[in-house]
C-alpha cells in the first residue's frame, strides 16, 4: 500500500486534544456531531489530571483471544427468532537470487523458501524480542509491537497483529463490521471496498482512497483511518447521500455488491465533491455487479455530477438518445407514460462538512514516525516495517528472500491462491526515499513505492504542462494506466513492484523498456543504474537484480524530436482485465528524414516475461519508414517471437495475429505523425484506413426507461404499479442487510473446508487424513463413512451424490471434508489430506468426445411436427451447419454459504443457507441424516445472487455440513472461497446444435431438423429438464411449419452443469437466430427481413400445439423498429462501413417469445401466512426466496393493496421451512406469480374475517380493528394457497399446454468493432418488452437490464477454460470475465409495452426474471453483422458461421485479412493448453 495515492483532500485540522473526535475537515465549520453519528466509543475520563492534555482514551485494545470486540449497534445478530484480481499489478520489488530461470516466472517464495528451510524455521519461531532486536540491527532506534489505527472514527490497538491476516477478515470476524463483503478474495470484484485515509507529513495533506480489504494486510494499517460502509451512515443515525442515491435510484438488487459500490463512490466524493461522469466510471471500474446491469447504479451516482445527465424527466417520453447522429426524434405519443423511476429533487444534498475527521493522533504519529520501526509477529510470519532506506537494506541483507510488500497485489494472491508461504515480510511503505517525485531536465524520477494512481496523476500533470514532443513516453504510459486494473488496485499497487515482478502481463513494462527508462537499485554493497530493458535480457550477470537489492526509483526520460512511442493492449474486457497481448514500441529517426536511427519493440503476453524483438529491431535500423519495412518487420517478429501451439494462455493464432496487428497500427501512427511534420514528403494515408488509428473508448451510459402510469382512479395509497424502492435497498447500501456469513458466530462453531478430487476419472485407492488431523486446530474429517443414511439421490438412472463413493468422475468432486477451529486452519488441514488414485479411462470432457463414446444421460427428448423429409424435397435451398454455444458460470457475488447448527435434542438441526430452495435443503439433509423432515429447519433471510446456481448443489453442500455437525456435535460453517465455488459448482450447459434448414428464395423457412447436445457433466442435475426447454422454446418468435428436433444430455467428466437464468432458452433461441442469419445471407436479404417473413403473425399453434396470440409480439417488433430508428440507423451503419476499412459497425434487431410456466402443475404451487398483531402490524411469510429479484418488495405491495394497509406496516422476516412447508423453488420467473396469488389469498381470507369489525368502525385504524377482533376471538392469522397453473405435456405425442402465457419483446443493438484487434464497443441498445401490467416498473426494468447485461456476457465475453486433464482454469473474476461498467451500451433504452392486455397472473403481470437474458444475443448478431461487413469488403463469402461467445479472438480471426493470413500455422499442432467450453 503506497503512502501516496494521488489526490489530496483537506488541510491540517487542529490537533487540540479537547476537540478530538468532534472536528471536521479543515476549512469547514466546526459543527459538533453527536457521538452516535461519529460512531465513537464513549470516552473514559482520565484519572490522572496530567493526562488531560491527551485525547480521551477511546481505544479498543484487542489481544488474541480477547472476548471484547468492536461492533456497530445491533450488527451481526442471527435472523429474527434465532440467537485476484483482475489485472493485479505486482508489488514485490525484488527478484530471486541468480535471476529467473527459463520457463514460467517463479514467485520469490517458490524460488527461495525451499532452499532456506533453516531460515524459515528460525523466522517462524522468532520471538517478539528477537524480532525487535533484528529490527534494531537494521538501524531503528526502537521497535513497536502495537498496531494502531482507526476504524469509523474509533481507535483500535491490536497487540497481536498477524501478518497473514487481511483487513477484510479482521473487519468481519474481529470487529463484526460485516457490511464489507467477501466476493473473490483477490481484489477482482470490489465487494470488499473500503476507504483508507493517511496523513502525508511531507505534503501536510490527508489523502483518501478506495482499496480492496481482501488484499490489504492488517499490519499495513498502522497509522491509517479506515472507513467502512457502516461508518458513513446507517438507518439508526442518518443515511449518507451516496447510500440514499444508490438505493433510491434502484441500484441495488441482491445487494451483496452494493456496499462496495457505495464505498468506491464515497472515496471519490471525499476527493471530488462534484465529479465528472468519467471519474464516476473510473471509480466503478473495479466493482462488479451480477444483478443490475449497472445502469441504475450509474444513474444514481451521476446525480453528484455538476454536468447534467440524460433527460429522465421529459414529460412526453422523448429522449436525447433519439437525437443522436442527426437521426429523427421519435417521441412517445402514448398518454400517461413516465420516463423517470426516481426523483432527483427528493435526494438530500451532499454536505462535505459532515464527514468523519482524520484523527489528529495519527497526524502526530506520522510527523514523528521516523524514530520507530514496526515489528509484528504472527503464528508463522514476522512483519517488518522499516523507516529508513539504510534499515531496509540491512534487513534485506539479513533476509534476502523476504518479499517487499507495498500494495500486496502480487504477494497476497500468491499466498492465498498458490499457498505460497513467506516467513518474513518487509513493508517499505514508510520509507520516504521510495516515494520520491522529482522533475528534472532529463525527465521524471519516481519512487518505487509510488502507487499507480499517483504515477498516473503525476504523468497527467506533466503531459498538460510540458511540450508534446517531450511527453510521448508519458502519454504511452498513461494509455496503459487508464485501463490497468481497477481504481482500488491502482490506489495501492506500487510502480516498482509492477516492474520488478517481470510479469508477462505487465502493461507498463513494455513501455518503460522501449522508453529506455532507468532503474535505480541499491544494496548494502552498492548502488547502480539498470536500463529497464535489461531486466528482460538473458537473466544473467549484471542484467538481473540480486535478491538483497532493492529498487529505489525509476527514471522516465523525456522524449525527443523525431522520436515516437506507442503502447497497445488487448484483453477479454476493455477495463480491469489482464491483457491477452500488449506491446510498447518506439522509433527514433535520423534528423529531418524517415531513416530509422533506433527502434525498440517489446511485447507482453507471449512468453514468460516481457520479450524484446531484438533481431527485428536490428534489421530495421537504417531503413526508411515504408510499407516494405512494415512487411519485413511483421514477418520477422512472427519468426523471432515464435509462440508454440501449446503455449500457456491458449489463443495462440490470435496472439500471433495481435503481434502484427499492433505493428501495423504503430506503423500508421508514426506515418501520420511524419505526414503532419513533413506534409510534402509522405503519401496520404487512405481516408478509409484512418479509423485504424482510433482506439475504442467506452462512454458512461445514457439511458431512458419508459413505463405506463397506473390506471386512472387507482388510490394514491395503492403501491401496485408504482416504482417502489427495493424493500431492503437502504439496508443493502448501509451494510445492515444480513447474509448467511454475516450471522454472528455460534458458540463452539467449527469451520469446514472441502477436499475435492484432483482427477477427472479415477478410482479412489485410499484416503489418508493422518497429517491433516495433526495440523493445528484440526478437529475431524468427515467422509462417506460418516453419512448416517442416504448419500445418493436419484431423479434419473445416475444419482447426484454427496461424497464420492469408490471413484471420482470429475475434478472438483467432493471426496471428504475437514473441520477445524478456524477457517484458515481448516483449509491448511484440508490441503494435507492425501488421496491416492488409480486413473480410469476414458476421460470425456467435450460434447464431441461424449458423442464419440456414446456417453449420454437418458432419456433423450424429441419434438416433431409436420413432414420434414418431404418438405426438404420441395424447398429451393437447404442449409446445413452447426453452432457451438459456450457455457456460463453464475458468478453470484455471494459464494455458497451454509451454517449447520445442531440443537442438541430430538436430532433437530437448524440450517442457515444461501439457497433458492429451502425445502430441498430440508429434504436432502433429512434423508442424509436419516431423520424426519420435521427435525430439520432451513432458514433463508436473503441471498446474494443465485441465477439458478443455488439449488441442488447448495442442498448437497448442506448435507456435507449436516454430517459434520452431527458427527462433531458442534455448529459448522462453510463459506466457499471463490475458486472452490467455481470448481465445485457447475453452470450453464455448453451446447452444440447441428441443423438442416429448408427454405425458399424469399427467405421463408419451411422445415428445420435440429440435433442439440448439451454438456451435462458427471451427474444429471437439471440436464434433462434443460434439454426439454431447449426443444420447447427453440422456435422463438418464428412459425416454422415443419419441425423435427432432438436433444440429448451428454455425460462427461466435468462438474455437473445445472440451472441457469433462461434455462435452455438462451441456447435454443441462439440456434434459431443463427440459422436465420445464415439463411438471409444465402438469399441476399437482410436478417431482419427474414425474421419478419417468418415471424408468428396470426393466432396459431406452437410446435407443441399450444395456442398462441402473437399480437403483442408484433407490437413489440414495430415499436422497437420505431424507437430505435432502425431504418435510419441501418443506413448510417452502411455509410460508416463504406468509409472505414479497419472499423466496422453492425446492427441487429431480434424478436423474442418467451413461454412462462413449469410444465407441470405441482411445481408451481405456493403458500403464504399472514399474521395480524394487536398493534395493527402485519408479519408476512411465504415460501419464496429474495435473491435480488425484488420478490419481497412485490409481495408487500400485494399485501398492501389487498389489506389497504401502508407498506410500512407490513414486515417480512425470513423464508423458513418452519412457517411454510413444502415450498417450491424460487425459479423459472414464477416467484411473483405463484407467491403473489398465495399472499393475495391469505390477505383476502384475513380481510373477510375482519369485515364485521371494520364495518362497525370504518374510520378506525388497523390497531383499533386488530384489538377489537382479538377481543372478539377472531383468528388474526390466515393462510393462503395457490395450486399452480394447469399445465401438461405429452412427450410421446409432442403436444400439450406446458406454459401459462408468453412474454414478448424485441431488441435492437448497434456495435462497433476494431477489425485489427477484435475489440468492440456496444453503442446503443433499445429494448421493448411486453410484461403485462407491471407490479413494480423499477424492479421489472431492473430485471430486464440486468438480464440483458448477463446475456451480453454469455454471448460475447464469458469463456470457460479447462486443461486437457479436466482442471478448471477460470476460477475467479481475474480469469473469468463478466461484464463491467465499460460494457454497458453507451445508450440504453427500455420501454414497457403499454396496454398489453390481461393475463392469468397476479394483477395481469408477467414473470420476467429470465426472459431478458436472451436479449443479449442482439449484441452477438450486431457483431456478426459488423464482421459480415468486413468480410464482404475483403471479398469473402457472405455465408459463414460464428460461435458463442463472440470474444475478441473470434471477432478478429473472422475478419480475415493480410495479417491473419501472414501468421504461421502449425502443421502438427501440439496438444492445446486449454479447452474452451
Amino acid at each position: 500500500m503506497a503512502l501516496c495515492s494521488g489526490r489530496w483532500c483537506g488541510s491540517l485540522p487542529t490537533s487540540d486534544p479537547s476537540c478530538w473526535g468532534s472536528h471536521l475537515e479543515a476549512g469547514t465549520p466546526t459543527k459538533r456531531r453527536r457521538p452516535e453519528e461519529l460512531g465513537e466509543v464513549s470516552a473514559r475520563r482520565p484519572k490522572n489530571p496530567a493526562a488531560k492534555t491527551s485525547p480521551p482514551d477511546t481505544s479498543l485494545r484487542l489481544d488474541r483471544g480477547a472476548a471484547s470486540t468492536l461492533r456497530p449497534p445491533g450488527a451481526g445478530r442471527l435472523f429474527p427468532g434465532h440467537g485476484g484480481p483482475a489485472c493485479l499489478p505486482a508489488c514485490s520489488l525484488l527478484p530471486p537470487r541468480g535471476g529467473f530461470p527459463a520457463g514460467p516466472t517463479p514467485s520469490l517464495a517458490q524460488s527461495g523458501v525451499a532452499a532456506c528451510a533453516e531460515f524459515s524455521r528460525r523466522a517462524c519461531k522468532m520471538s517478539r524480542g528477537e524480532a525487535a532486536a533484528a529490527a534494531g540491527e537494521g538501524g531503528a532506534k526502537s521497535a513497536s509491537e502495537e498496531l494502531l489505527f482507526y476504524v469509523n472514527g474509533r481507535r483500535v490497538v491490536e497487540k497481536n497483529a498477524d501478518p497473514e491476516q487481511t483487513t477484510l477478515s479482521y473487519l468481519r470476524k474481529r470487529l463484526r463490521l460485516t457490511g464489507t463483503k467477501y466476493g473473490c478474495g483477490g481484489g477482482g470484484c470490489g465487494a470488499c471496498t473500503v476507504m483508507i485515509s493517511r496523513y502525508e507529513p511531507v505534503a501536510k495533506k490527508i489523502i483518501h482512497y478506495s482499496a480492496n480489504a481482501c488484499l490489504l494486510p492488517l499490519c499495513s494499517l498502522h497509522g491509517c483511518a479506515i472507513i467502512t460502509v457502516e461508518g458513513i451512515g446507517s438507518s439508526k443515525t442518518r443515511i449518507h447521500p451516496v447510500q440514499e442515491r444508490i438505493a433510491k435510484s434502484h441500484g441495488s438488487q441482491c445487494g451483496f455488491c452494493t456496499p462496495g459500490m457505495v464505498m468506491s463512490i464515497y472515496a471519490l466524493l471525499r476527493n471530488e465533491t462534484e465529479p465528472s461522469t468519467e471519474q464516476i466510471a473510473e471509480a466503478l471500474a473495479g466493482n462488479l455487479c451480477r444483478c443490475t446491469g449497472y445502469r441504475p447504479i450509474i444513474d444514481g451516482c451521476k446525480t453528484f455530477c455538476k454536468e447534467s445527465f440524460c433527460c429522465q424527466n421529459k414529460g412526453n417520453g422523448g429522449c436525447c438518445l433519439d437525437e443522436e447522429d442527426g437521426l429523427p426524434s421519435s417521441p412517445n405519443k402514448e398518454r400517461k407514460t413516465f420516463t423517470a423511476l426516481f426523483s432527483v429533487e427528493e435526494f438530500q444534498p451532499l454536505d462535505p462538512t459532515q464527514e468523519l475527521i482524520f484523527p489528529p493522533e495519527l497526524m502526530r504519529m506520522a510527523e514523528c514516525q521516523t524514530s520507530q520501526t514496526l515489528v509484528f509477529c504472527g503464528e508463522r510470519t514476522t512483519w517488518f516495517s522499516p523507516v529508513t532506506l539504510k534499515e531496509l537494506l540491512e534487513l534485506k541483507a539479513k533476509y534476502p528472500l523476504a518479499p517487499l510488500v507495498v500494495g500486496n497485489t502480487c504477494v497476497g494472491p500468491e499466498m492465498k491462491f498458490k499457498d505460497v508461504f513467506h516467513p518474513v515480510i518487509i513493508s517499505p511503505t514508510r520509507i520516504l526515499d521510495l516515494h520520491v517525485v522529482r522533475h528534472t531536465e532529463e525527465g521524471l524520477l519516481l519512487g518505487a513505492a509510488c502507487s499507480l494512481t499517483l504515477v498516473k496523476d503525476i504523468l497527467t500533470g506533466a503531459v498538460s504542462k510540458l511540450p508534446a514532443e517531450k511527453t510521448k513516453i508519458f502519454r504511452a504510459l498513461l494509455q496503459q494506466l487508464k485501463t490497468l486494473a481497477g481504481q482500488q488496485i491502482r490506489n495501492v499497487a506500487s510502480f516498482g513492484g509492477n516492474i520488478i515482478s517481470r510479469s508477462p502481463t505487465s502493461d507498463i513494462n513494455p513501455v518503460l523498456a522501449v522508453g529506455n527508462c532507468i532503474l535505480h537499485v541499491a544494496s548494502q554493497r552498492r548502488m547502480r543504474r539498470i536500463p529497464v530493458g535489461d531486466l528482460f535480457a538473458d537473466g544473467l550477470g549484471n542484467n538481473t537484480l540480486e535478491p538483497e537489492e532493492v529498487l529505489v526509483s525509476v527514471h522516465i526520460p523525456h522524449s525527443s524530436k523525431g522520436e515516437f512511442v506507442s503502447a497497445f493492449r488487448q484483453a477479454q474486457r476493455r477495463e480491469n482485465a489482464l491483457p491477452i497481448v500488449n506491446a510498447g514500441m518506439r522509433v527514433l529517426f535520423e534528423e529531418d528524414c524517415d531513416t530509422v536511427k533506433d527502434i525498440g519493440i517489446f511485447y507482453g503476453g507471449v512468453g514468460t516475461t516481457t520479450l524484446a524483438a531484438k533481431q527485428t529491431c536490428r534489421a530495421l535500423i537504417g531503413r526508411p519508414w515504408n510499407e516494405q519495412l512494415l512487411d519485413e518487420a511483421c514477418r520477422s517478429v512472427l519468426t523471432e517471437l515464435c509462440l508454440p501451439s501449446s503455449a500457456p494462455g491458449g489463443k495462440v493464432e490470435y496472439r500471433r495475429t495481435l503481434l502484427v496487428s499492433f505493428m501495423y497500427r504503430f506503423y500508421l501512427e508514426v506515418l501520420r505523425s511524419l505526414k503532419t511534420m513533413y506534409p510534402s514528403r509522405y503519401p496520404d494515408i487512405p481516408e478509409n484506413y484512418l479509423s485504424a488509428l482510433e482506439r475504442l473508448h467506452s462512454k458512461i451510459p445514457q439511458s431512458i426507461q419508459m413505463y405506463q402510469d397506473v390506471a386512472p382512479g387507482q388510490l394514491a395509497e395503492d403501491p401496485v404499479g408504482r416504482p417502489i424502492t427495493h424493500q431492503a435497498g437502504l439496508k443493502h447500501a448501509t451494510g445492515e442487510a444480513l447474509y448467511c456469513d454475516d450471522l454472528r458466530a455460534v458458540d463452539e462453531e467449527l469451520f469446514l473446508a472441502l477436499v475435492t478430487s484432483s482427477k477427472a476419472h479415477a478410482k479412489i485407492v485410499s484416503i489418508d487424513a493422518t497429517e491433516a488431523l495433526k495440523m493445528p486446530g484440526a478437529v475431524d474429517v468427515v467422509s462417506l463413512q460418516d453419512v448416517p443414511a442416504a448419500n445418493e439421490f436419484y431423479n434419473y438412472d445416475v444419482p447426484d451424490i454427496v461424497f464420492a463413493r469408490e471413484k471420482v468422475t470429475c475434478v472438483g468432486q467432493i471426496v471428504c471434508a475437514v473441520v477445524a477451529e478456524s477457517e484458515a486452519q481448516a483449509k491448511r488441514a484440508a490441503a494435507k489430506v492425501n488421496i491416492r488414485y488409480e486413473p480410469e479411462e476414458p476421460v470425456i470432457l467435450t460434447i464431441e468426445e461424449a458423442i464419440e463414446h456414446n456417453s449420454f444421460f437418458e432419456p433423450l427428448k424429441k419434438l416433431e411436427r409436420g413432414n420434414v423429409d418431404e418438405v426438404f424435397k420441395t424447398v429451393d435451398h437447404i442449409l446445413e451447419g452447426e453452432i457451438l454455444i459456450g457455457g456460463q458460470r453464475h458468478l453470484y457475488i455471494e459464494t455458497q454459504s451454509i451454517l449447520a447448527v445442531p440443537k442438541g435434542e430430538d436430532r433437530e438441526m437448524d440450517i442457515y443457507a444461501s439457497t433458492q430452495h429451502p425445502a430441498l435443503v430440508q429434504d436432502l439433509v433429512a434423508s442424509c441424516l436419516g431423520v424426519p423432515s420435521n427435525r430439520i429447519m432451513c432458514h433463508v433471510k436473503r441471498i446474494g445472487g443465485a441465477f439458478g446456481g443455488k439449488l441442488l448443489k447448495t442442498s448437497l453442500l448442506a448435507c456435507v455440513l449436516a454430517v459434520a455437525a452431527k458427527k462433531t456435535g458442534r455448529p459448522v460453517r462453510c463459506i466457499l472461497d471463490r475458486g472452490t465455488d467455481m470448481l465445485v459448482c457447475g453452470g450453464r450447459h455448453p451446447t452444440i446444435a447441428k441443423y438442416k434448414i429448408g427454405f425458399m428464395n424469399n427467405g421463408r423457412i419451411l422445415a428445420m431438423d435440429v440435433n442439440a447436445y448439451v454438456n451435462g457433466g458427471c451427474t444429471p442435475d437439471d440436464s434433462i429438464l434443460v434439454i426439454e426447454i431447449v426443444l420447447l422454446k427453440m422456435d422463438n418468435a418464428y412459425h416454422i411449419p415443419n419441425v423435427r428436433s432432438c436433444a440429448r444430455a451428454c455425460k462427461t467428466n466435468l462438474t455437473s452443469n445445472t440451472a441457469f437464468r433462461g434455462f435452455g432458452f438462451p441456447q435454443g433461441g441462439l440456434v434459431t437466430e443463427s440459422f436465420i442469419t445464415r439463411v438471409a445471407a444465402r438469399c441476399g436479404l437482410l436478417p431482419e427481413q427474414v425474421r419478419e417473413i417468418n415471424m408468428y403473425k396470426e393466432n396459431g399453434l406452437t410446435p407443441y400445439k399450444q395456442e398462441l396470440d402473437p399480437q403483442n409480439l408484433l407490437r413489440c417488433w414495430k415499436e422497437c423498429m420505431e424507437k430505435s430508428a432502425y431504418d435510419a440507423r441501418r443506413a448510417a451503419v452502411d455509410k460508416f462501413n463504406k468509409q472505414n476499412y479497419w472499423k466496422k459497425k453492425g446492427i441487429a434487431i431480434i424478436p423474442m417469445k418467451f413461454p412462462v410456466g413449469f410444465g407441470t402443475r405441482f411445481l408451481g404451487q405456493a403458500a403464504a401466512l399472514v399474521h395480524l398483531y394487536t398493534d395493527g402490524s402485519v408479519l408476512l411469510t411465504y415460501g419464496g426466496v429474495e435473491m435480488g429479484q425484488g420478490l419481497h418488495t412485490k409481495m408487500i405491495q400485494v399485501a398492501s393493496r389487498e389489506l389497504k394497509m401502508p407498506m410500512s406496516n407490513i414486515h417480512f422476516c425470513e423464508t423458513s421451512t418452519t412457517t411454510v412447508p413444502n415450498a417450491c423453488a424460487s425459479v423459472g420467473s414464477m416467484g411473483t406469480d405463484v407467491n403473489g396469488m398465495a399472499v393475495k389469498d391469505a390477505c383476502q381470507t384475513l380481510l373477510k374475517r375482519l369485515e364485521p369489525v371494520i364495518s362497525q368502525n370504518p374510520k378506525g385504524s388497523w390497531k383499533e380493528w386488530a384489538k377489537e377482533a382479538f377481543e372478539q376471538s377472531i383468528n388474526l392469522s390466515a393462510t393462503g394457497f395457490f395450486r399452480g397453473y394447469e399445465a401438461n405435456l405429452d412427450w410421446e405425442k409432442g403436444e400439450g399446454q406446458p406454459f401459462e402465457y408468453f412474454i414478448f419483446g424485441a431488441v435492437c443493438t448497434e456495435v462497433e468493432i476494431d477489425c485489427l484487434t477484435g475489440d468492440h464497443k456496444n453503442v446503443r441498445t433499445d429494448i421493448v418488452m411486453d410484461i403485462g401490467c407491471s407490479i413494480n416498473p423499477a424492479v421489472d426494468i431492473g430485471q430486464i437490464e440486468g438480464a440483458f447485461v448477463q446475456g451480453l456476457g454469455l454471448y460475447t465475453m464469458e469463456e470457460i477454460e479447462y486443461s486437457p486433464e479436466g482442471i478448471l482454469y477460470t476460477r475467479g473474476p481475474d480469469q473469468y470475465k463478466i461484464p463491467a461498467v465499460c460494457d454497458v451500451p453507451e445508450h440504453l433504452s427500455v420501454s414497457l409495452l403499454t396496454s398489453s392486455g390481461s393475463t392469468t397472473a397476479i394483477y395481469s403481470s408477467k414473470g420476467l426474471g429470465e426472459s431478458g437474458l436472451f436479449l443479449g444475443c442482439s449484441v452477438f448478431f450486431a457483431l456478426w453483422d459488423a464482421v459480415a461487413a468486413a468480410r464482404r469488403e475483403r471479398g469473402l463469402p457472405a455465408d459463414f458461421g460464428l460461435n458463442s461467445p463472440l470474444t475478441p479472438e473470434r471477432i478478429r480471426m473472422a475478419c480475415v485479412d493480410q495479417f491473419t493470413e501472414m501468421i504461421p500455422r502449425d502443421k502438427k499442432p501440439a496438444p492445446s493448453w486449454s479447452i474452451s467450453l
